[in-house]
């Protein structure tokens, strides 16, 4: 048997495998089984071991199970491979600022126009490939919600450095696009947050050039915010400070801290204030759902409260102008450091601590203990609590400044592992961030160029709609196939993301629960952890180790009941190998995840 043909025959059996569930959940509907509306499963294979069964606790050491007697056979043990359900479990999708988002870089997304930069046209003419807004459908990525990084006029390939905070770029279309876009998203429950730039703007912003032009004619005046308003925008001073540039033709400096092009803006000026007021309400009023805010540590920089303090200014202001829009700030410290920031009321904060090559998740999978997600992923409520107790945490894995994850993982297991680190931030509670391409694996490090490569819609870069990406990036070499092959791979990455999607689509509680973390049952290989929500429980078992290894739930309940197959609600496993259940006690193949309910 070829690769094809292996392909297709893993692709029918799984399909096989979907309908036998299906029409198990529709029989047991019908007299009467299961509970919780999570259907007991019959259909799962029976198989024998014989002899004691190896089981491992939750701190990785091994022990014997006695072998008990089948049809009058001593030592043998009857297991039951779990039959995948999660296709006969309903969607339960909420309208609040608990969601799923894809960040989305337009330049590299899709081409509607032949110029090779993508454009608002082209996502919209994708926009069904995140979400097409049929719950009866099966062929979207199942986001509902979509964080634009900066759409607005500017000279720069980023655009993190705005010439027009009212305006599209116009190599992305027009502001009649971007409406057309935000209907669209609107048609599909897709909320929409515009990425807004408040530490610095672009130094062709006509705000900075009337102000320097007015400094170039003021000869040894001293200047006046009456006469020149965009003067106070500004850090304009006589002497050269760190982080400092001379206005050309004058002896006044201005502050910009990232680079020259980017003046930092003086947010001390009620002026600026009132600009930015105007800003926000131009863009909520069309229809935006919030702002991702760029770089709040450097509002002012090395002066964390002033920060935190204007960030209270900022929340509140939108708040009053639209009371539910969603508000997450990028404050890019260490978790002890940003968890102050939520003192400014602000919805959500960027968890840097799981993300990146070298945060929680990918050490969890390059070996350190499965146990470590776990206590932290608890201890985040009190981290974060404390400052606000109605924080919605922000978890992500890589973005657009980082290094994408697929390069993170080596050897035999580097496709599982990608795959896992999927479902470990996905899981996590909050409104999870997924960058796109992420759910195919690509790849791309090094400078930033490299990170933000043309979405790998087909592996031939003139197919329709392909975009050439950022100018000076680098020849990136990806590591699976495109989408157009993914699609027709049942096992591949980019199924395993949708499926993990839709399993936390189908269980509000992964992302609104409040988390406890299992100890008694969780170790170097095993974290379990259950999250509750309104009166709901929902029980994850993530097994992070590299073999299979099986675990005892005895004692573990969920929802009021002792763990069994009927409580079974989504398995994710990363190869062949099945989860399988036997009485109480798990047995999971490396890099799996079993949810109950």
């Amino acid at each position: 048997m070829n690769e094809k043909s292996i392909k297709t025959f893993i692709y029918r059996r799984k399909n096989i495998r979907r309908a036998a569930a299906l029409f198990t959940t529709c029989m047991l509907l019908l007299t009467g089984c299961g509970g919780s509306g999570m259907e007991k499963n019959d259909a799962g294979a029976e198989n024998a071991q014989s002899g004691n069964e190896t089981v491992r606790t939750g701190d990785g050491t091994a022990g014997t199970q006695a072998g008990q007697e089948n049809d009058g056979s001593a030592g043998e043990i009857s297991t039951d491979e779990i039959t995948d359900v999660t296709d006969s479990i309903p969607l339960h999708i909420i309208d609040d600022n608990y969601r799923t988002y894809y960040e989305v870089f337009v330049s590299s997304f899709y081409d509607s126009n032949g110029d090779g930069i993508g454009d608002l046209q082209g996502l919209i003419a994708k926009l069904d490939y995140i979400n097409d807004g049929d719950d009866t459908t099966d062929t979207d990525l199942g986001c509902n919600g979509i964080w634009l990084m900066p759409v607005n006029p500017s000279p720069t390939y980023h655009k993190y450095d705005v010439a027009d905070y009212y305006d599209i770029d116009a190599s992305y279309g027009t502001l009649e696009d971007f409406k057309e876009l935000l209907a669209e998203c609107d048609r599909r429950g897709i909320r929409v947050i515009m990425d807004l730039v408040l530490n610095h703007s672009s130094s062709q912003n006509p705000w900075f050039q009337e102000a320097c032009d007015y400094l170039s004619k003021l000869g040894d005046g001293e200047p006046d915010a009456a006469e020149c308003p965009t003067f106070d925008y500004y850090h304009f001073s006589k002497e050269q400070g760190a982080g400092c540039y001379a206005v050309e033709g004058t002896d006044w400096y201005y502050e910009a801290q990232f680079w020259s092009e980017m003046p930092d803006l003086n947010l001390d000026s009620e002026a600026l204030r009132a600009e930015i007021t105007e800003i926000t309400k131009f863009w909520l009023n069309m229809g935006v759902g919030g702002f991702r805010l760029d770089a709040v540590k450097e509002f002012y920089t090395g002066n964390p409260q002033k920060n935190i303090e204007f960030l209270g200014w900022f929340t509140d202001m939108v708040k009053e102008q639209k009371a539910d829009a969603y508000l997450v700030g990028e404050a890019w410290l260490e978790v002890s450091d940003y968890a102050k920031y939520y003192e400014s009321g602000i919805d959500s904060l960027f968890n840097f601590a799981f993300a990146d090559k070298d945060g929680i998740i990918s050490k969890v999978l390059n070996g350190s203990p499965a146990s470590r997600y776990g206590a932290e992923s608890a201890s985040l409520q009190e981290t974060f609590g404390q400052y606000n107790e109605n924080y919605i945490d922000a978890p992500f894995y890589t973005n657009h400044d980082m290094g994408r994850s697929a390069g993170y993982y080596a050897g035999d297991n580097s496709e599982k592992q990608t795959k896992m680190a999927g479902a470990m931030n996905l899981f996590m509670s909050g409104s999870a961030f997924l960058y796109y391409g992420e759910e195919l694996g690509m790849k791309g490090a090094g400078k930033d160029e490299n990170k933000r490569a043309p979405m790998y819609w087909s592996k031939d870069p003139e197919k329709e709609g392909m975009c050439d990406g950022p100018a000076d990036m680098d020849d990136v070499k990806m590591k699976f196939d495109s989408l157009e092959e993914q699609e027709q791979e049942a096992e591949s990455v980019y199924h395993y993301y949708k499926k993990v999607i839709k399993i936390r689509n189908q269980n509000p509680e992964i992302a609104r629960g409040k988390v406890e973390y299992l100890e008694s049952v969780s170790g170097d290989s095993f974290c379990v952890l259950r999250k509750t929500w309104e009166g709901s429980e929902v029980l994850l078992v993530f097994h992070t180790g590299e073999g299979t290894e099986s675990l005892d739930l005895d004692n573990i309940t969920v929802n009021g009941e002792e763990v069994s197959e009927s409580r079974i609600c989504g398995t994710l496993e990363t190869g062949e190998e099945q989860i399988v259940l036997s009485e109480k006690t798990v047995t999971m193949p490396g890099y799996s995840v079993l949810v109950l309910k």
